[in-house]
């Protein structure tokens, strides 16, 4: 079936009976009627994107990227934007492995590095300062890494003054970053609040010690209140816990567990997701595969964990997001001002987004870059005085929209769109999985757009699959995690 007025219009008026997926009623231990959706699950739980991106990395063009073209990008988001920006900043030194993890890190218990690194960071800004040719007023910033609280509380201090002493910050600026609860010391939260920083985001996974032990992460639960009650000292207005269902030896009894402590800290924010299984690109998730639950058992997790959420005051919001009525993630998602990016879920919304750091993701809108992911290479092209570019892409006409409206899907569960741009613009969605989601109650789509119901939400990122041309592309042998 290929893109037409006449295709769309097939599919919204399609009105012959919902199929029967095979909802069935289940009954747990402590009470609660959920329903657990087997069926769409077995259908839906494929491989897939998260969609920080569009195009997504895996099939970005590096030879269209260069440094000549990446500055180009970079000048002309910058003056666009009014000249505000967005930080991130990554910083990747951990002391310890965790095994779950799929982030660019760099193991090492000696501190010293802290000071070369910071050198290095301010060498690769002052390049970016040079580019701009003009003082940029800083929007957004976030530490993540690794473990930003790797870097003790005066070396965070010297990075942070060395980045602002050459800026000017938005009047509503919002800095966050991310600690582990068994190192952010007092220290750290009050050097950060007296920067400015008012958002922290707290990597929990569960608090459950066996399945922390067999992901080497380790804190205890008065470890995270003491986090907690010292960043309400310090005027975090934002606290953001990170949550991961599906990890190895978890049940339902121990997400529940989890999930019901989370309750009771109250965080204003909570990142719900499914944990990532690529060993193919991070080896140490082999050592536990065998204890990983299966598929139903990990949506019964998302389900339970998602209803004690909401029956609590949580909202649900974007992908794998909740949020506090009061909190200004939701009242974003409320007004359409939510936003999405390499650094998640964000209320800022600047035309430039700059990575710093080995492995970072910078976006021009119009262009991706992303840095070295190796210390040495990194430090040695910056040695070179080049920007540290692994690889990059330009994006072009048709991928612009597309982004347009997989972004829409992922901030707001909707979008619209012109049928003559499209058409215009070759663009074919994959009306064959778009048909069989409507079919299946999780996504209405018309002439003038799309919007995924309310039964749709846990599968949004196939409906953006059935979006991403790339994908689809006969020439596309990547491999991703599992959607659900």
């Amino acid at each position: 079936m290929s893109l037409s007025l006449e295709s769309l219009n097939s599919i919204a008026r399609d009105e012959s009976p919902r199929r029967t997926v095979g909802l069935s009623q289940f009954h747990v231990a402590d009470g609660y009627n959920l329903i657990y959706m087997k069926n769409l699950i077995e259908k839906y739980n494929t491989p897939g994107p998260r969609y920080t991106s569009y195009p997504t990395v895996p099939h970005w063009d590096n030879d269209t990227h260069s440094e000549e073209t990446w500055k180009a990008a970079l000048k002309t988001a910058f003056w666009r934007g009014g000249k505000e920006i967005s930080l991130y900043i990554h910083l990747p030194f951990c002391e310890s492995l965790c095994t779950y993890c799929g982030c660019s890190t760099h193991i090492t218990k000696n501190h010293s590095v802290e000071e070369k690194y910071i050198d290095y960071l301010l060498k690769e800004w002052k390049m970016y300062l040079e580019t701009f040719t003009s003082m940029p007023v800083i929007k957004e910033i976030h530490l993540g890494g690794g473990t930003p609280t790797f870097f003790s509380a005066k070396s965070l201090d010297n990075l942070l003054t060395g980045l602002l002493q050459d800026c000017t910050v938005s009047p509503d600026f919002e800095f966050g970053f991310e600690g582990h609860p068994g190192n952010t010391t007092e220290e750290h939260l009050r050097i950060l609040s007296k920067i400015g920083f008012n958002r922290i985001s707290l990597g929990i996974q569960d608090f459950d010690p066996e399945v922390q032990k067999t992901i080497n992460r380790k804190q205890t639960l008065d470890d995270v209140v003491r986090a907690v009650e010292l960043s309400r000292k310090y005027g975090f207005t934002s606290i953001n816990f990170d949550l991961i269902y599906g990890l190895p030896k978890q049940t339902i009894s121990t997400i529940k567990a989890t999930v019901d402590q989370v309750i009771e800290l109250k965080p204003s924010r909570i990142a719900f997701y499914g944990y990532a299984h690529v060993p193919w690109i991070k080896p140490a998730q082999k050592s536990f595969e065998q204890f990983l639950p299966d598929a139903h058992t990990k949506a019964e997790m998302y389900q339970i964990g998602k209803t004690l959420l909401s029956n609590n005051g949580y909202m649900d919001i974007g992908m794998d997001h909740f949020a506090l009525p009061e909190d200004q993630l939701y009242k974003a998602f409320q007004n359409g001002g939510l936003h999405r990016s390499f650094m998640g879920y964000t209320t800022q919304h600047s035309n430039l987004l700059i990575g710093l750091g080995m492995s970072s993701i910078s976006d021009s809108w119009t262009a991706f870059n992303q840095n070295e992911k190796t210390l040495k290479t990194y430090y040695q092209r910056l040695d070179q005085n080049e920007f540290p570019i692994l690889r990059g892409h330009q994006l072009n006409a048709q991928e612009l929209v597309i982004r347009k409206h997989i972004l829409n899907l992922m901030c707001r569960f909707e979008t619209t769109w012109d049928l003559t741009e499209l058409l215009e613009l070759g663009i074919d969605y994959n009306l064959d999985l778009l048909t069989e989601m409507a079919h299946d109650g999780l996504i209405t789509v018309g002439e003038h757009g799309l919007k995924v119901l309310e039964e749709g939400k846990p599968f949004i990122r196939n409906v953006c699959m059935a979006l991403d041309a790339k994908l689809w592309s006969k020439a596309s042998k990547q491999r991703f995690s599992m959607t659900v």
